[in-house]
């Protein structure tokens, strides 16, 4: 509907009928769509997000659906009428479940009941898993919701959920306005059975949800940038309690935040994890016992997480260290020339000017030079996410190679610069990196093996990936955390405002209070139990009003 709100045309939504009316109302001055946007579940959920994530109501409203495109909408535009669950779907395969602990028990949920289960799945089994889980639900007559982090290139999982289940599924990611508002009216007609998208489908109006999959959980995409400031993982727990549905969060290496939960972990009964050895690192990644495997092997991923072929770390002409003299960034030699890291300036030396620069050399660009002379198969930097050639290579790749690509068999994957993840700035950092680890060493499954070259073998995060189970990993990243005043489940929100705003956010007694000074305004970054939330957003509110409280954000990446 539209109204004029302080002489402005208005957006707003019908939330039902009350009886606190204020003393002056505005008129509505129309009806703009006949599409009902939300049901009363979504309408709940809407209002779980406001209060957790302390965001407007309205504007998480507006995040429910994608911008309405009004020449899409036609005489039989889907309002409350749902088309039921297609019929004639192929049974799943139960024995899948009986390799897992806890399998049958996730199966009979989804079939019958509702709950939220980690799943750790064995590295061949990811899509299959994923597809016999939405199969199940779909059998028992209820939809599902399947959430990937990335769209580009097509995630493995997608393309065997449209293989098997062909028209049912729908997918939900990318496209313009138009072809985005086009699925989603279908979706809301309940034309599909299973959609499948990234960030904005935990969110899809689906009429008789039973199942709710996240795939790859721990990956940073699924944290909205933008207001609400949401995470996936956290909506689609809360969605699925809201509906009587199960929420699965999946992925070879969760989040220490899905693996705090207590939630039942569906994990291979058996261990199903390629043979991991270490080696203390070589020169610019250079190990013997690596040089020697990549002489042996068809197809190995070198994963090299510095791209480039060094950084500068001296100015020839003046002998001050090397600093971007636009921005003070690094230097990396790459492709030939110099660049800045953060700006992409040419390389210039912040105290002289100067153009020249020792290197220290190292990157996935002498990586693939050495590689190429110890390998007999052709040795490649993946320009694009996709796996080696089935006739024989070597790709060498950082953290964005490491994408959803299917069951790849692969001789050998090689983890460089581990010890690089340990000096990395953010409190996330090494779980960050343990998961991409993960997922590259998985693909060494079912028949291959893997190298990983650290100075700190003893390292839990190494640890973690030689023995395939994070479980350790995390139990000491929650102490650190906690150490850190920062623990896991506690929410975090950085607040910028006025002077008052330190008094105002010690009321509510953080667990940790940081405040600091920025272009004259007061930030604090606090981190609260989870029950005081409430509260605090409320008083959020009050103080915008009052013009203390400037911005309030959610969940950063710290």
């Amino acid at each position: 509907m539209r109204f004029r709100f302080h002489g402005k045309l208005t957006k707003g939504w019908v939330l039902g009928p009350t009886d606190d009316l204020p003393a002056r109302t505005l008129p509505v001055m129309r009806a703009v769509s006949p599409v009902r946007f939300f049901d009363g579940e979504l309408l709940e959920l809407a209002r779980w997000i406001s209060t957790r994530y302390v965001t407007p109501l309205a504007e998480v409203l507006g995040a429910l659906s994608p911008p309405r495109v009004a020449s899409e909408e036609g005489p039989n535009t889907p309002g409350a009428t749902r088309r039921p669950v297609q019929a004639g779907c192929a049974a799943a395969d139960a024995a899948m479940w009986l390799g897992y602990t806890h399998g049958s028990r996730l199966a009979h949920a989804i079939r019958d009941g509702e709950g939220a289960f980690v799943v750790r799945p064995a590295p061949e089994d990811e899509q299959a898993l994923a597809l016999e889980a939405v199969r199940t639900c779909v059998v028992g007559g209820r939809r599902a919701i399947v959430i990937v982090p990335e769209a580009s290139p097509t995630p493995a999982t997608v393309t065997t959920l449209q293989r098997a289940l062909g028209e049912r599924v729908v997918v939900f990611a990318g496209g313009d306005a138009r072809s985005r508002y086009r699925t989603w009216l279908a979706i809301v007609s309940g034309a599909a059975d299973v959609v499948v998208g990234t960030r904005p489908a935990v969110f899809a109006p689906v009429p008789s949800l039973g199942l709710i999959w996240v795939a790859r959980e721990s990956h940073p995409a699924h944290r909205e940038e933008r207001a609400p400031y949401h995470h996936v993982r956290d909506v689609a727990l809360r969605r699925a309690a809201i509906g009587g549905a199960v929420a699965v969060l999946a992925a070879a290496c969760p989040s220490t935040e899905a693996a705090s939960l207590g939630l039942p972990t569906v994990v291979p009964a058996t261990k199903r994890w390629p043979k991991v050895e270490i080696v203390r690192p070589g020169p610019e990644g250079r190990a013997p016992r690596l040089v020697r495997a990549l002489g042996e092997v068809r197809r190995a991923f070198v994963f090299a997480p510095l791209p480039g072929a060094g950084v500068a770390h001296v100015c020839r002409t003046c002998g001050a260290p090397a600093a971007c003299a636009a921005c003070g960034g690094t230097l990396r030699a790459s492709g030939g020339e110099i660049r800045c890291v953060v700006c992409d300036a040419p390389g210039r030396c912040a105290a002289c000017g100067g153009t020249t620069f020792g290197v220290r050399r190292g990157g996935a660009e002498r990586v693939e030079a050495w590689a190429s002379r110890a390998a007999r198969v052709p040795v490649r930097r993946a320009s694009e996410p996709r796996l080696p050639a089935p006739d024989g290579e070597v790709l060498v790749g950082g953290a964005d190679a490491v994408r959803d690509l299917g069951v790849a068999g692969l001789d050998l994957v090689a983890i460089l610069e581990a010890d690089l993840a340990a000096r990395r700035p953010g409190l996330a950092a090494r779980e960050r990196a343990l998961a991409v680890w993960m997922e590259a060493v998985g693909w060494a499954r079912p028949a291959g093996s893997a190298i990983v070259q650290t100075a700190h073998p003893g390292d839990p995060s190494v640890q973690a990936l030689v023995r395939g189970s994070p479980d350790r990993f995390h139990e000491r990243e929650r102490e650190r955390r906690a150490a850190g005043g920062f623990p896991v489940g506690s929410p975090v929100f950085p607040v910028v405002g006025t002077d008052a705003l330190e008094e105002a956010v010690a009321a509510h007694e953080p667990i940790t209070s940081l405040v600091t000074s920025l272009g004259g305004r007061t930030v604090c970054l606090l981190a609260l139990e989870p029950d005081r939330v409430p509260a605090f957003g409320e008083q959020m509110r009050r103080l915008a009003a009052a013009g203390v409280v400037e911005r309030v954000e959610a969940e950063p990446h710290l």
